[in-house]
């Protein structure tokens, strides 16, 4: 078995990962992004290094790989010979990094819960603490040391504030990557000590040819109308691209299209069915992805409403049967109050079955009562 296909199937190392697929720091290929790289290369070639840098932007469009490509940059010399330069996954500082190894690393993530056999939905203090014996200590193997907090949102309240506190008083050489897919949830005090690089959605070329790259490093097959279907969908964001290639995706998408398709009329036994398949304990990635699936739709039929662009031809279709001009703002209320109760089911452990049941329920009621 290849040593991709070995890492592919080992155990969930994190509670971001992408189940099948290398973490971020094993990914050694970045496109796209160039801008966001010139940047920081430029910072670190200058000697003017900010301490602190906040990566945001939408999620799974390579925050973290590039968090990882400037942690290797620094760690494997700064400001010497590879001073803004890729560091190739041969180089001892390469893998590492992949295997958290690194001396002078630390990622500060959400923790594992032996006892509930979940993630925890924080970033609490407990992980945060881990910071102040690593800042107490001499850096390993020399030069700086790097903190990667992914993702900062995540933090609690008290997290957050020794975030805070060691952003405010930064030991020399140490640099701070916050990585963030929701940067209003952070506090405006650790927004103010940290330089933000906005990291956009790739464009097709550059999404294309970052899909590719990842299914064939962990050995994975996509029929051309599949990766096509699932390129289309993606919004320039890899991590939906393979969710839609690798799992059920295109399924779940064809479900909800079909759903919208007989707006307001809803199929009572199917709708059923698909939250138990949804709410489950264990069917966290699989509700995620259909939620994201679904508030895409509606952001792609509210935005074609309005320009008369960003869908596809079925996807227009369905807009020309729902959305008017004169029903444009219920339609994105509802995509607000799915969006909010989404983040407020994920946040306080919330019943799923209902999150999926209201969700149906307010876009038929919509249907109903603001025809076109």
């Amino acid at each position: 078995m290849s040593m991709a296909a070995e890492r592919s199937r080992a155990p969930l190392s994190e509670p971001d990962r992408l189940d099948g697929f290398s973490t971020p720091r094993h990914v050694d290929r970045l496109f796209g992004h160039g801008e966001a790289m010139g940047e920081f290369a430029d910072a670190l070639r200058s000697g003017r290094m900010h301490h602190a840098w906040l990566l945001v932007g939408p999620e799974g469009v390579g925050k973290a790989t590039l968090a990882y490509h400037f942690a290797r940059m620094v760690l494997a010399g700064g400001d010497a010979g590879y001073a803004g330069e890729a560091v190739d996954s041969d180089h001892p500082v390469f893998r590492k990094v992949a295997a958290l190894s690194h001396p002078n690393l630390l990622l500060l993530r959400r923790s594992w819960n032996e006892k509930s056999k979940r993630y925890s939905q924080f970033i609490g203090v407990d992980e945060v603490r881990r910071l102040r014996a690593f800042l107490g200590n001499t850096a390993g193997e020399g030069g700086w040391r790097v903190v990667v907090v992914d993702r900062a949102d995540e933090l609690n309240q008290n997290a957050a504030n020794a975030i805070l506190k060691a952003l405010e008083e930064p030991p020399p050489r140490t640099l701070f990557l916050l990585i963030s897919s929701a940067e209003g949830r952070l506090p405006v005090t650790i927004r103010s000590r940290t330089r933000t690089l906005r990291v956009a959605a790739l464009d097709n070329s550059d999404l294309e040819k970052a899909v590719r790259a990842a299914l064939a490093r962990d050995e994975h097959e996509a029929d051309a109308k599949t990766l096509s279907t699932a390129l289309a969908l993606s919004q320039g964001s890899v991590r939906r691209a393979l969710e839609l290639v690798s799992g059920e995706g295109i399924e779940l998408y064809r479900e909800i299209i079909a759903a919208f398709a007989a707006l307001p009329e809803l199929d009572g036994p199917h709708l059923h069915r698909q939250v138990e398949r949804l709410s489950g304990p264990g069917d966290t990635e699989r509700l995620e992805l259909f939620l994201a699936l679904l508030l895409g739709l509606v952001e792609r039929l509210i935005r074609f409403g309005a320009t008369g662009e960003g869908a596809t031809p079925e996807e227009q279709t369905l807009a020309k049967r729902l959305i008017s001009p004169a029903n444009l703002a219920s339609w994105a209320d509802a995509w607000e109050a799915i969006s909010q109760a989404k983040a407020e089911a994920f946040a306080f452990n919330l019943d799923r079955s209902l999150l999926v049941l209201e969700a149906w329920f307010r876009l038929q009621l919509l249907a109903r009562e603001h025809p076109v």
